[in-house]
């Protein structure tokens, strides 16, 4: 890799919320291109099987296909509780969510010969929504209570340090009486967008609503992260979910977004609209009124909990196992064609799933293959090799000793 040639620590204050932000810290470096060599490995986290408090293990691998790899004696140990991960610019970055303590981001890259280098490491705040937007990672506090102010902060994915601050007060951007909670950002053209639940907020209901069967993303501006329209839709719920990316921008420029449909008050589901998935033209930043692809109706009842997409209009579909059902870790998945409208189950998945790895899988982008985490009381964790041709899954790589977390892929 190549050497860095200035490293140093530095200190910013971040704006102050309400007077009682502490500043961010974090590293300047110069961290230039490498040749590439034309070879990759995937990184895959898992956590330890048997622990508790412990943060994940990052592990490298060959081959998502086949083979097995192990925590035991292997792998780098992320610290904290939990761990959130992203790629961009062939650079992978750990995330520490530290559930109301300061956070901090790990910052890696691949040597020469493959191995898994840290770069830079340095506290934030912690965030809720961590995604690739131009040449940063943009992060974004969305407080569910009390504070009525997104923080939101561009990382230069290169030089990992804070090149940009805004934040948004939620509340008036809610504009109901409730607040804005963003699920998650998306780059679109040269825009963001960002998809929120409106919830209470408080009243020991925090992410309650009475607004249950509404859409809403947020529009904004890059790099001034300024808000610059907020389009909305009746025809389902809220899009995505809390650490859930659900609106996706295709190869044609189209953007999709699908919604679990499984707003709350007070606990219980009031959504009366159906998980669908809609779509949003770019152009124009409005939902298209023409397309509506109703998921619960086709599948017989069930509900949409993540997504991962494949390329060329297919996704594979995260979905609860029971119908009318948006609780529980056992899923169903099945490939769709956004543009076609089509639905297929999945066959070759277990039935016993305990945990699936949800935005960190990885796919080729070809249209075909996907590559998701799963664990189940009877088999361990394996991630699974999708194939959107034939509606099917089988094990590939064993994951010994731990939960997989995350799948991402860099290249050296």
């Amino acid at each position: 890799m190549r050497k860095i040639n200035k490293v140093f620590l530095s200190v910013i204050a971040a704006v102050a919320i309400l007077g009682c932000d502490k500043p961010l810290e974090y590293f300047t470096i110069n961290d230039g291109e490498d040749v590439l060599t034309g070879k990759s490995k995937f990184v895959v986290t898992a956590t330890p099987v048997g622990t508790q408090g412990v943060a994940d293990y990052l592990l490298l691998a060959d081959d998502l296909e086949n083979g097995k790899i192990t925590t035991q004696g292997n792998g780098i140990e992320q610290d904290g509780s939990y761990r959130y991960y992203v790629t961009h610019k062939n650079r992978f970055f750990s995330l520490l969510y530290g559930q109301g303590n300061p956070g901090a981001v790990t910052t890696y890259r691949m040597d020469s010969l493959g191995k898994l280098v840290k770069v830079s490491d340095f506290k934030s705040e912690t965030v809720q929504v961590f995604a690739p937007v131009e040449d940063d990672i943009l992060l974004m506090k969305v407080p569910r209570s009390g504070n009525e102010f997104s923080q939101m902060y561009r990382v230069d994915a290169r030089q990992y340090r804070v090149v940009g601050e805004e934040q948004i007060n939620i509340v008036q951007l809610a504009g109901n009486g409730e607040r804005a909670h963003f699920t998650w950002a998306t780059q679109v053209g040269n825009k963001v967008f960002a998809p929120y639940m409106s919830i209470k907020g408080c009243c020991g209901d925090a992410f309650g609503t009475a607004y249950p069967d509404s859409s809403w993303v947020a529009v904004l501006s890059y790099p001034e992260l300024k808000v610059e329209k907020v389009i909305r839709d009746n025809r389902t719920s809220y899009i995505g979910a809390y650490f859930n990316n659900g609106l996706v921008e295709t190869e044609s420029g189209e953007v999709y977004a699908f919604s679990p449909a499984a707003a709350t008050n007070n606990s219980v589901v009031t959504t009366k609209n159906p998980s669908a998935i809609v779509r949003i033209n770019r152009t124009t930043s409005a939902f298209d009124l023409n397309y509506f692809f109703n998921v619960q109706e086709v599948s017989g009842g069930h509900h949409i909990a993540a997504w991962t997409y494949l390329g060329e209009n297919k996704f594979i579909l995260n979905m609860y196992a029971e119908p009318n059902s948006v609780t529980g870790s056992k899923r169903k998945f099945a490939v769709v064609d956004v543009l076609d409208k089509t639905f297929r189950w999945v066959t070759g998945t277990p039935d016993d799933i305990t945990s699936v790895t949800t935005i960190n899988n990885y796919a080729p982008l070809d249209g075909i293959r996907g590559y998701i985490g799963i664990t189940s009381a009877s088999a361990g964790s394996y991630i699974y090799v999708f194939d959107a041709n034939l509606g099917t899954a089988k094990k590939g790589l064993q994951v010994e000793g731990g939960t997989i977390t995350a799948i991402h892929k860099l290249n050296y």
